[in-house]
């Protein structure tokens, strides 16, 4: 621990530095943040399925000892959400800071779709590249894969990794739009991935000679169904696939951080950790509830990590509640970007980053859920740390994306339920009966932003609603699909 006057010091003395290495004013953007001395390199990392729980710096066994040295000197976010809780619709959250509803992007997208996040919205590599930074995407794609919709024609310079996700074939490996292997070998894809991205930050200037930064977009494709790792890694951490395809993925990063220092980038770069969402059948959600395409905790919170020697202080734990739809607006601010025309969902979060005292100002956020209503049902709206869940899948807790179940479609909850996941980040205890006030207030806000979205999310949530479940199901349960059976009894208030 060091006093305050020693860690202004010791900030200033870094600004201090990047500042005397700008080579012409000129490379000063004046939309700048504060004590940001010019434009920052980006390179952000977004796993598939990676749980909350799945990392040392979260609580994980895990062999994870890379990614706990960039939580180590760097910030760890303990309440970061993902913007949907499953593939395509989350990733088109980072990338538009908008949610996936809105942009088409509901579900995951395959070799069938016939399109692709929509192309009248603007990605965050689009805004990047407008304003003269280097753009790279490595690794799984999941946006469209028809053409128009991949990287190079969404703001990307180069792009060499696969359309979507490993579980569906054939998996093509590509470079830009050229098909390299019609159906690649998925242990190889970690190793790969890592391969390219050391080239491309091998191929960058040190930071006092450079000309233009970098935005690098790395998607790994794991620990996604069936996790895989190289020969290298297979089996050598004792927790299975998922375990050693995790643990090479902290050896990439571990990689790309080691390629930032030798090429002496550290300084100027920002380099971002994170999850697309919860896990899938294997994986750590960590003490919440539920799992990827759940509208529960376990499915929507995730890992963020973000590292900026110099400029972020390092061994911060970050508490504030924040999301990947405000990576864009956020990376907007810290880079000098143009914002989108069309509003966004996500806030500007670069105070949090920075350190600097700021109180977070947003509107309540909705959980949509994957598995009904064409991936346009919303389930949940959340104000800080209160969750009202007014739908749930019609399948509850049994796990709402394995095959064998039949389990889709939602019902609207004749009692909603409210969580305060401040003090219950399970979902244990509901507190509807205690706030009566904060429904309404909450419930108003949902009617109202619902009507902001695209007529068929409208239809989606007027259809939902009326499709209600029996009034007899208890608080954190699935609606009853054939009411109270004939021995049971319901206290008045669950009586239709």
């Amino acid at each position: 621990m060091i006093d305050r006057r020693k860690f202004i010091a010791l900030m200033s003395s870094g600004v201090a530095a990047s500042a005397a290495s700008i080579p012409a004013a000129a490379e000063v953007q004046p939309a700048l943040q504060p004590g940001i001395a010019r434009r920052p390199n980006v390179i952000f990392l977004i796993c598939d399925d990676l749980g909350y729980g799945d990392l040392g710096s979260y609580g994980s066994q895990l062999p994870t000892p890379n990614l706990d040295r960039v939580a180590a000197h760097g910030l760890r976010f303990t309440h970061f959400n993902a913007g949907h809780p499953i593939c395509s619709a989350s990733r088109a959250a980072v990338l538009t800071g908008r949610y996936g509803t809105r942009s088409k992007t509901t579900g995951a997208f395959g070799p069938t779709s016939p399109a692709g996040t929509s192309l009248d919205e603007t990605l965050l590599s689009e805004l990047f590249r407008a304003k003269g930074y280097r753009t790279k995407a490595i690794g799984k794609w999941h946006l469209g894969d028809k053409p128009g919709y991949l990287p190079t024609s969404r703001g990307f310079d180069s792009f060499y990794g696969v359309p979507y996700s490993d579980d569906m074939q054939p998996l093509p490996l590509i470079r830009d739009e050229k098909i390299l292997e019609q159906d690649t070998d998925r242990t190889l894809l970690t190793p790969r991935y890592t391969e390219e991205a050391l080239k491309f930050i091998n191929a960058q200037q040190p930071d006092n000679k450079r000309e233009h930064p970098f935005f690098l977009y790395l998607g790994f494709s794991y620990p996604h169904d069936p996790a895989k790792a190289s020969p290298r890694f297979r089996g050598k951490t004792g927790f299975g696939d998922v375990g050693d395809a995790i643990a090479e993925i902290d050896w990439s990063v571990g990689e790309i951080v080691s390629a930032l220092e030798r090429k002496g980038l550290t300084r100027d770069t920002l380099l971002c950790f994170t999850s697309d969402h919860g896990p899938w059948y294997q994986g750590n959600p960590g003490p919440l509830r539920g799992r990827k395409a759940s509208t529960f905790e376990g499915g929507f919170r995730v890992p963020f990590l973000a590292t900026w020697p110099g400029t972020i202080a390092g061994g911060k734990v970050v508490d504030d509640w924040c999301s990947n739809l405000d990576v864009l607006p956020t990376m907007a601010a810290l880079c000098g970007l143009d914002l989108p025309k069309k509003p966004l969902d996500g806030i500007d979060i670069s105070k949090v980053l920075l350190g600097h005292e700021a109180k977070l100002e947003r509107k309540p956020v909705l959980y949509f859920s994957p598995m009904g209503g064409g991936g346009n049902d919303v389930h949940c709206i959340r104000r800080d740390g209160w969750k009202l869940r007014v739908a749930q899948n019609v399948k509850g807790e049994m796990y709402i994306n394995d095959r064998t179940t039949g389990a889709h479609g939602s019902q609207w909850l004749q009692h909603p339920e409210l969580y305060d996941l401040s003090r219950d980040p399970a979902e244990s205890y509901d507190l509807a009966k205690l706030h009566p006030d904060l429904i309404e207030e909450l419930m108003h806000s949902l009617e109202t932003q619902i009507q902001t979205f695209p007529p068929n999310v409208v239809a989606a949530y007027t259809k939902l609603k009326q499709d209600k479940g029996d009034v007899s199901t208890p608080p954190g349960a699935s609606p009853r699909p054939l009411g109270v059976p004939v021995w049971g009894w319901t206290p008045p208030d669950r009586r239709s």
